[in-house]
């Protein structure tokens, strides 16, 4: 899962950075309004974590430039401005949610569960199709019933193919959804991945097709 932190207070960054890393997100940090609309309109994120009291623009502009253009791309702004007409005006530009500072970590990471949950259109925070299950909450893995332990990556994988079952994810979709653009990529990484949750999970988890991708079979 990738997302776009855009955060000009470089020890709140570093610290989302690490934490949300750690919880198996790819994070790319921009400090500044511009930056982040390059960025928004030359890469795919699942998810913005979007500052308003910013450098070069204000958060709220570029959240509002990223609707006009018709993107669904859920935003969660994390701001000092506590003010009920700053809720109100970042909620009516298009926000999903909007968390105060200081903010607890482990709610921060609640929130972007419940908005991925709610833009994928589930209601259920547990992901099945077919009979594997996983649990965004605790990571929790199962095939019919049976714990699966994965890695890290192996998770993000995974999590990404049962996010849109029957969907072809490419070689690069998945790398993007692994690593942050600071980060090296190895050049058979996704492959090796794939490999190993088809040893995890069965030969028939995950489907190849020649030359495009992957995906997870529909029910």
């Amino acid at each position: 899962m990738r997302v776009l932190l855009v955060e000009d207070d470089r020890m709140i960054a570093q610290g989302l950075q690490t934490a949300l890393r750690q919880d198996g997100y790819a994070v790319d940090w921009m400090a500044d309004g511009r930056a982040a609309e390059a960025a928004l309109r030359n890469a795919h994120f699942d998810l913005v974590l979007l500052d308003l009291g910013l450098p070069e623009r204000d958060g709220l502009s570029v959240l509002r430039d990223l609707r006009r253009r018709g993107e669904a791309t859920p935003v969660i702004i994390l701001t000092a401005r506590d003010d009920t007409q700053d809720r109100i005006d970042g909620l009516d530009a298009g926000a999903d949610d909007y968390i105060v500072k200081p903010f607890d970590l482990d709610e921060v990471a609640a929130r972007m569960r419940s908005v991925l949950r709610r833009a994928n259109g589930r209601a259920d925070p547990t992901i099945r199709v077919g009979d594997i299950s996983l649990n965004p909450a605790t990571h929790a893995v199962e095939r019919a019933g049976v714990a699966v332990q994965l890695s890290a990556h192996e998770y993000a994988v995974l999590e990404a193919l049962l996010q849109r079952p029957g969907a072809i994810l490419s070689r690069t979709q998945l790398e993007d959804r692994l690593y942050g653009w600071d980060a090296p990529v190895e050049s058979n990484a996704v492959e090796v991945y794939i490999h190993s949750l088809r040893r995890k999970l069965g030969s028939d988890s995950i489907r190849t097709l020649r030359g495009v991708g992957y995906f997870v079979p529909k029910e």
